[in-house]
C-alpha cells in the first residue's frame, strides 16, 4: 500500500521516470517505463535489479551491442493480420531492419558463456519462440528479395515488373531527348531564359516558357507560374510518350501492390511470434534505458534482503546529484540503518540543515530499489523489501475541502496509524507541527507511541523536546541528528544516529543580525532548562568536532610511532647480528693469540733452560715476553661512561603508595592511595581525588604534619569531583559578554581545571578588536599553572579562540 495517491510526484519519481523514458531508443522502451510500478515481491525486484545491473556491464565494456533499428512496427503488424490487406513497402522495410536489430541481439547472447549475463540470456530464452531466430531468418531473406536497401520493391521481384520498369526506362529516355531538343529550339528561338530546364508538372514532363510566346509552341499547357509570366507547356509531339509513361506507371503501382499483398499474406502467418519479438524489442531496450540512468547518477545494484530492513551507505538524492553535477557541485551522501532494534529514528537540528531532503532521499531510493531500478548508493548497502509505504512531506492543506496545514498532517497521522504493520515504512516530516506546541507535542508523542507498537520502520524530523527524549527513553526508537557546525552556525547536511540535534534558533537569530535585546528577552522567556539544554548539545557538538581532529592527529602519530618502531626494530635486528659477529671475529682472534702465547711462553721456557739461568740472558728474554703483552695482549681503548657522581642520581623518593604527597604549584597535600599507569587516586582531607602523577612532589611525614597544621582551609565535603568531572566543560563560550563578567567566567573555569586536572581549555571570544582577547590572556598570565596559550587552528576559529595549555 503506498500512502498518499501523490507519493511519486511527493518524493520526485515522476522526475525519474522522465529521465529514463529519455534513454530510450524508441516508443516500444517508453511503453514499458510508463509500465514501472512499485512492487514488494522479492524475486521479480531482484531479477528487474540484476538485468539492469548486466546491462549497465554491457554499456560499460561492450562496444558492439546493436543500439540502433529499435523501430516499433506494431501498426504494420496490425495491419497485416487482416485477411486481404497489405501492409506498404516503408513497413516492409522498417520491419526489415529491426529484425534484423532482434537477430544481432540474440547472437550476442548466444555468443556469451552461461556465467556471463545470466538474467539477460534467460530473458531472451524466455521472452521469444523455440527456434525463433531460423524463423526470423527465413522471414528477413523473404523481404529482402523484394525490397532493397532504399526500401522500395526491387525489379527482380517479378518478371512482369521487371519488364515494365524496362519500358519505363526506355519511355522515359526517349522522351528526355525528344524534350532537350525542343528546348534548345525555344531558348535558341528567345522563348525561355538560358537558366530554365526541364520539370514535371501533374506527373507530366513540360517545358517553361515566357507566357508571351507560348502560342509560339504548339501544345498543352498545364499551368502558369504566380506572377503569370511563365507557362508550363507540354509540346504536342510528346503527348503520346507522356501518355505512354503514365501508363507504364501505372501498371507499375499496380505489379508492386501483387507483390507487397503476396509478401504480406506470407508474412501473416508470422504475425504473433513477431509481436512477441518486438515485445522482446521494446524491454531490451528498456532495460538499456535504466542501465544508462544508473550510469548516469552513479546506480549500483545493493544486497537485498527479503525481510523489512533498511541500511544505506553513501545514498544520494539522484536529481539533486544531477543538478549539482552541471553546477559542478559535489552533494553529502547520506548513511542511515534501521533494524529490529531501532526501527524508528527521530531526526533533530536546525532548519535548513538537510533534514527533508534527507527524508526524500530515502524514500526516493527505497521507491526506486522496489521499482527494480539501479540505486545511488554503495553497493555494501542493504535493502529491505516493505510492503507499505507511508510518507507525510510538505503542505497538503486544502481550501476545497477546509482543511489546515495541521489538520492534513492528522489525516495523514490517521492513515499511518490505522494501517500501520510491521511491514510498513513511513517518513514524516516537521511531526505535530501546525498547532500550539504543547499540545502538538503531546500528540505527536501519543502517535509515536502507536508507531513503535505496530513495530511499523520510519524516519521522522522534529524539534520537539519530549519526542526527543522519549526516543532516548523506549526500546525500538533513536534519536539523530543533521550535523551542524556551531561555532560558524553552519549546516553540514550530514546525519549522524546517536544524540539528539539541538534548533540552534538562537544562534541563528543572532547570527543574522536579530537585536541583542531581542535574543536575549527570548532566552529569558525560555527559561533556564531549555536554554542549559540547547547549551549541552551545542557544547557536545564542539567537543566532537575537537576530538575527532584530535583523533585524527592521534592516528597521524601513531601512524609516525608505528614507523619509528619498525625502523628501531630494524636498526636492533641489525646491530645484534653485528654484535654476534664482532664477537665471533673477536673470539677468533682471542683463540689464535692464545695460541701464540702459549707458544711464546714456551720459546721463552726452552730458551732460559737452553741458557742455564743466565740471569742478563733472563732479563733479556723477560723483557722480550714484556714487549709481546704490551703489544698484544692490551686492551683497545673504550670510552667509558661517566661517573656516578656526574649524573643525576634519584634518592629513595620515589612516590609509591602510601606517600605523602602535595600537587606542584599549590598548598593542598594529601596521602596517595592507588596508582594506576600514569594516574594516582590521592585523599586530600575527606575527599579523593584523581590526579596525573607527574603533577605530584613526595613529602616527609613530617612536612607533611606541618603543612595539615598550617593548611586552615574550610571542609570541601560539599564538593562531589565525580559530578564536577562529569558536568565540566573544557570549551567556554564568551562571545558577546562584558570584559568582568567574562573574566569572573575565566576565573571559575581556570578553579575546576587546575582541580580536577585538565591538561587543556578551549576559550572562544571571536576576533572583533581584539580587546577581549588581549584582556583574557592577560589575565591568564597571572596563573602559575598556564604553561602557554595558543590560537586555535584556522578552520575551527583561528584568532577567535585560545587554547590553553596547563602545567
Amino acid at each position: 500500500m503506498l500512502y498518499p495517491q501523490n507519493i511519486e510526484q511527493k518524493i520526485g519519481f515522476d522526475k525519474i521516470r522522465e529521465l529514463i523514458a529519455e534513454q530510450c531508443i524508441s516508443s516500444l522502451g517508453r511503453a514499458f517505463v510508463e509500465k514501472i510500478r512499485f512492487s514488494d515481491d522479492y524475486k521479480l525486484i531482484d531479477r528487474l535489479i540484476r538485468q539492469a545491473a548486466e546491462f549497465k556491464l554491457i554499456l560499460q565494456v561492450e562496444p558492439g551491442f546493436p543500439e540502433q533499428n529499435y523501430i516499433d512496427v506494431s501498426d504494420a503488424l496490425a495491419r497485416a493480420s487482416i485477411e486481404g490487406a497489405f501492409i506498404g513497402e516503408d513497413q516492409f522495410f522498417e520491419i526489415k531492419l529491426s529484425l534484423r536489430t532482434i537477430q544481432q541481439i540474440i547472437h550476442f547472447f548466444k555468443g556469451k558463456e552461461e556465467t556471463i549475463y545470466p538474467e539477460l540470456k534467460l530473458l531472451t530464452a524466455n521472452s521469444l519462440p523455440v527456434s525463433a531466430d531460423d524463423g526470423w531468418g527465413s522471414v528477413i531473406s523473404q523481404i529482402d528479395k523484394i525490397i532493397d536497401e532504399r526500401g522500395k520493391v526491387r525489379d527482380s521481384a517479378s518478371p512482369e515488373l521487371a519488364d515494365i520498369r524496362r519500358r519505363l526506362i526506355a519511355e522515359q529516355s526517349e522522351l528526355r531527348k525528344t524534350l532537350e531538343r525542343i528546348l534548345r529550339t525555344a531558348r535558341n528561338s528567345g522563348w525561355i531564359g538560358d537558366d530554365m530546364s526541364l520539370t514535371i508538372r501533374d506527373g507530366r514532363m513540360v517545358i517553361p516558357i515566357l507566357s508571351e510566346h507560348k502560342r509560339k509552341l504548339r501544345g498543352f499547357v498545364h499551368d502558369e507560374s504566380a506572377t503569370g509570366q511563365m507557362a508550363f507547356v507540354e509540346p504536342a509531339e510528346v503527348l503520346e510518350a507522356n501518355n505512354e509513361i503514365r501508363e507504364l506507371e501505372a501498371r507499375e503501382r499496380r505489379e508492386i501492390v501483387k507483390i507487397l499483398e503476396k509478401l504480406t499474406a506470407f508474412l501473416r502467418p508470422h504475425v504473433p511470434a513477431l509481436r512477441k519479438a518486438y515485445l522482446f524489442l521494446g524491454l531490451i531496450d528498456f532495460i538499456r534505458a535504466k542501465a544508462k540512468f544508473g550510469l548516469t547518477i552513479n546506480g549500483t545494484a545493493p544486497l537485498l534482503v527479503e525481510n523489512q530492513a533498511l541500511e544505506w551507505y553513501r545514498a544520494t538524492h539522484p536529481l539533486l546529484y544531477l543538478a549539482h553535477q552541471k553546477l559542478n557541485k559535489s552533494i553529502v551522501p547520506l548513511s542511515i540503518k534501521l533494524d529490529h532494534e531501532n526501527r524508528i529514528v527521530l531526526v533533530s537540528g536546525p532548519n535548513a540543515g538537510g533534514k527533508s531532503v534527507m527524508l526524500k532521499t530515502i524514500g526516493l531510493v527505497q521507491y526506486m530499489a522496489q521499482c527494480g531500478l539501479l540505486v545511488p548508493a554503495s553497493p555494501d548497502s542493504k535493502v529491505g523489501i516493505f510492503k507499505n509505504i507511508f510518507i507525510d512531506i510538505g503542505d497538503e492543506q486544502s481550501i476545497e475541502n477546509d482543511l489546515s496545514t495541521y489538520s492534513s498532517h492528522l489525516t495523514n497521522m490517521k492513515h499511518f496509524v490505522n494501517f500501520s504493520n510491521k511491514f510498513t515504512l513511513f517518513l514524516i516530516d516537521e511531526f505535530g507541527t501546525g498547532t500550539e506546541p504543547s499540545l502538538g507535542g503531546a500528540i505527536a508523542e501519543s502517535i509515536l507511541e502507536q508507531l513503535v507498537r505496530a513495530k511499523a520502520y520510519g524516519v521522522i524530523n522534529t524539534h520537539y523536546t519530549n519526542l526527543k527524549v522519549f526516543a532516548n527513553k523506549n526500546s525500538g526508537t533513536i534519536n539523530g541528528a543533521m550535523k551542524f557546525d556551531a561555532e560558524h552556525l553552519e549546516p553540514l547536511y550530514e546525519l549522524e544516529i546517536g544524540k539528539p540535534g539541538s534548533s540552534f534558533a538562537l544562534e541563528v537569530a543572532q547570527k543574522i543580525g536579530l537585536p541583542k535585546q531581542v535574543v536575549d528577552n527570548a532566552k529569558r522567556k525560555l527559561g533556564t532548562q531549555q536554554i542549559d539544554f540547547e547549551k549541552l548539545i551545542k557544547e557536545l557538538e564542539i567537543e566532537r568536532k575537537v576530538f575527532a581532529d584530535r583523533n585524527k592527529e592521534f592516528l597521524e602519530k601513531n601512524q609516525q610511532l608505528k614507523n619509528t618502531l619498525e625502523q628501531y626494530n630494524g636498526l636492533k635486528s641489525f646491530l645484534e647480528t653485528e654484535k654476534k659477529k664482532i664477537l665471533n671475529d673477536a673470539k677468533a682472534q682471542a683463540k689464535e693469540l692464545l695460541k701464540e702465547t702459549n707458544r711464546k711462553i714456551e720459546s721463552t721456557i726452552k730458551e732460559i733452560k737452553e741458557g742455564k739461568a743466565d740471569k742478563d740472558l733472563t732479563r733479556l728474554i723477560r723483557q722480550e715476553l714484556q714487549n709481546f703483552e704490551s703489544k698484544e695482549l692490551k686492551p683497545e681503548k673504550v670510552d667509558e661512561p661517566k661517573p656516578a657522581s656526574e649524573e643525576w642520581i634519584a634518592d629513595d623518593g620515589a612516590i609509591t603508595v602510601g606517600s605523602f604527597v602535595r600537587i606542584k604549584g599549590q598548598t593542598a597535600v594529601g596521602e596517595l592511595l592507588s596508582m594506576k599507569g600514569k594516574d594516582a587516586e590521592v585523599a586530600i582531607g575527606e575527599l579523593k581525588t584523581n590526579v596525573k602523577l607527574n603533577r605530584l612532589e613526595k613529602l616527609s611525614r613530617k612536612e607533611f604534619k606541618e603543612a595539615v597544621k598550617e593548611s586552615i582551609k574550610p571542609k570541601m565535603s560539599g564538593i562531589d569531583l565525580n559530578e564536577k568531572m562529569m558536568n565540566f566543560s573544557f570549551n567556554l563560550d564568551l562571545r558577546g559578554k562584558r570584559g568582568e563578567e567574562a573574566l569572573g567566567e575565566v576565573d571559575s573555569l581556570m578553579n575546576d581545571a587546575i582541580m580536577l586536572g585538565y591538561p587543556e581549555l578551549r576559550i572562544i571570544h571571536g576576533k572583533g578588536d581584539g580587546i577581549l582577547r588581549t584582556l583574557i590572556r592577560q589575565h591568564l598570565r597571572s596563573y602559575k599553572q598556564v604553561a602557554g596559550m595558543t590560537d586555535e587552528h584556522a578552520d575551527r576559529g583561528g584568532q577567535g579562540v585560545t587554547i590553553v595549555r596547563m602545567k
